[in-house]
């Protein structure tokens, strides 16, 4: 069934895999954002310019759209004025957390929508948390939430920084930063592949005021992933273990990323989302997750690369005093 269907967003890392997947089953579909991404959207997309702190956003409800999928709320103000503008005008409501809510470290291996949603480390990861305690005592509103992990698209996945300095590190055969032994597994899922199972959620009575994570089924360590991003390169990574403790005493920006996210294992049971929006697959392999990371970073190569700066010498830096200790 077709459903009428707005992405405030649309153009980002995940959300436009999101709306080519809503056009392609067939759904009427909105994009509302400041029209400042140069990504086209798909033909038969309305596009609908504006901010979200401007009158025209909400003159959005007067349309009553089936699915609001809310891809740009960061903090609680924003989804207390979507609870405000949506209630009585949308079928549901679908805000965008992040699975870094989950607790560090999870008491169990296996992260389940049971895990508790508390993270101490990163304010981030904190200001998601509130926006779906203010979304479970919404009243009047169907939500669902959706918790995506590390999802790639034209980003290549690395642990701290600018991960286009990072890969021209690695072109220039200096050393990279791997947080830990390298050993840790993590769950990389491409953009789309999580659009398959989100846009399953459209419209289902099973997906109503409940939370979903997204994610692929496989994990990958963390030293593995930064040896195939290399050798997709054509070059060797140079790796550096630095404790995380110590990598957060250089950087105390980094506690937030590191020890609120990427420094605990991210192994993830999907078969809550499966048995509402269906079964899927994601690709597995590093090569493939890998593929369209590295082809748009050799696109954006190709014009310019990121110049030496701060971060270089920071790093070098860490890897000289690493190396020191023997």
């Amino acid at each position: 069934m077709a459903l009428s269907i707005l992405f405030v967003g649309g153009t980002g890392q995940i959300s436009y895999p999101c709306v080519e997947r809503a056009v392609a089953e067939g759904h009427d579909v909105s994009v509302f954002n400041r029209g400042k991404r140069e990504s086209a959207l798909p033909a038969g997309v309305t596009s609908i310019v504006g901010d979200l702190a401007g009158p025209e956003y909400a003159e959005l409800a007067r349309k009553n759209f089936d699915v609001v999928c809310q891809f740009i709320a960061f903090t609680p103000d924003q989804v207390a004025r979507d609870i405000e503008i949506f209630t009585g005008h949308c079928g549901q409501y679908i805000f965008i957390s992040s699975a870094s809510v989950y607790e560090k470290p999870a008491r169990h291996y296996v992260i389940t929508e049971k895990t508790p949603a508390i993270n101490p480390y990163w304010p981030y990861s904190q200001a998601k948390i509130a926006c779906e305690k203010l979304l479970e005592a919404a009243k009047g509103l169907d939500w669902t939430i959706v918790r995506p992990s590390h999802t790639v698209r034209t980003g290549l996945p690395i642990m701290i920084g600018d991960s286009d300095v990072m890969a021209r590190r690695m072109l220039d055969g200096e050393p990279t930063i791997v947080a830990g032994d390298g050993h840790t597994p993590w769950t990389l899922t491409r953009s789309v592949d999580f659009a398959v199972p989100f846009v399953g959620l459209f419209g289902k009575k099973a997906a109503l005021n409940d939370v979903f994570h997204i994610t692929g089924d496989r994990a990958h360590i963390w030293d593995d992933i930064q040896k195939a991003i290399g050798r997709l390169l054509g070059v060797e990574a140079k790796i550096v273990h630095v404790p995380t403790d110590t990598l957060v005493r250089y950087n105390p920006e980094w506690i937030g990323p590191l020890t609120g996210d990427k420094a605990w294992t991210a192994i993830f049971d999907n078969s809550k989302v499966k048995s509402v929006a269906g079964d899927f697959q994601c690709a597995e392999s590093l090569d493939e997750i890998l593929a369209e990371p590295i082809r748009h970073l050799k696109q954006r190569l190709a014009v310019q690369r990121p110049p030496r700066g701060e971060f270089d010498a920071l790093v070098d830096r860490i890897c000289r005093e690493q190396a020191a200790l023997g």
